[in-house]
């Protein structure tokens, strides 16, 4: 399959939020209950077909949620087309960093999407963050999108990575017809 364009994509977040299984279950469609620890940043990629029928490759940085591993995040933010900020709705302490993470990601990547996830939705008996608080956090820090989703049953996984590629693609759209744009004027 030609690709038409490549997304490089951050999955950001503290430890245990579960950033390796989404982006497990979102490429091979299988829950990993207990992933091993990332080690500063892994890498993946899958490809997907648009609703316009264009491919895409997404490039998926995961990384470690260890504050030690944080110094990592301005170098592999460059060049960065969205991120998705990760926290775990039974941890309202999983909420307490995002400042810091998009704060880095914004000096580095500019101002791309940034996408705001609650996991472990499936956990919903022991939710610490409401879902209201967590939109209003959301907005506070001007996220593209805030939706909830479960790794564990699949709930909305594919369906934060197709929002996360129509967006990129209305992006590729604008510009691609900006460029023209100017060319004319030339």
């Amino acid at each position: 399959m030609s690709i038409d364009f490549t997304y490089k994509l951050l999955m950001l977040g503290d430890a245990s939020v579960g950033k390796t299984s989404l982006t497990h279950r979102y490429i091979t469609g299988v829950f990993i209950d207990s992933p091993r620890l990332t080690i500063g940043v892994d890498f993946f990629s899958k490809k997907v077909r648009l609703a316009n029928g264009k491919k895409a490759k997404l490039q998926i940085w995961d990384f470690g949620g260890e504050e030690r591993f944080r110094f990592l995040l301005p170098t592999y933010s460059k060049g960065s087309n969205a991120a998705l900020f990760l926290y775990d709705v039974t941890s309202s302490k999983s909420l307490e960093s995002i400042s810091v993470w998009l704060d880095i990601v914004r000096k580095n990547a500019g101002n791309i999407p940034i996408f705001l996830i609650g996991s472990k939705k499936d956990l919903d008996n022991h939710r610490e963050v409401s879902t209201e608080f967590a939109q209003e956090m959301a907005t506070k820090h001007s996220c593209a999108l805030h939706m909830e989703l479960s790794s564990k049953t699949g709930e909305n996984v594919e369906n934060s990575f197709e929002l996360i590629s129509e967006l990129l693609l209305e992006e590729s759209n604008r510009l691609f017809k900006e460029f023209q744009a100017m060319n004319k004027a030339d």
